[in-house]
């Protein structure tokens, strides 16, 4: 299987999971990229990711999303 065969069908699953199991994926992903390969949080420009994740409010007001995302991390 091609590389970007492989990473569109891994986007396509990513989109069915919930917004909190999303989140959840990238907190997994940047923990086993620090572990994997020594990066520090001085190396990671974290400004690059302004903006992606918009779509997870879904309408919802900002401090609501917060509320929710600290009830499932209790």
């Amino acid at each position: 299987m091609r590389k970007g065969v492989a990473v569109k069908k891994i986007e396509e699953e990513i989109g069915r999971l919930t917004s909190h199991e999303q989140l959840k994926l990238v907190e997994r992903i940047i923990h086993q990229l620090k572990k994997g390969r020594g990066i520090t949080e001085k190396e990671l420009d974290w400004s690059k990711l302004y903006g992606l994740g918009k779509g997870l409010w879904k309408g919802e007001d900002a401090q609501e999303y917060i509320n929710r995302a600290r009830e499932y991390r209790i």
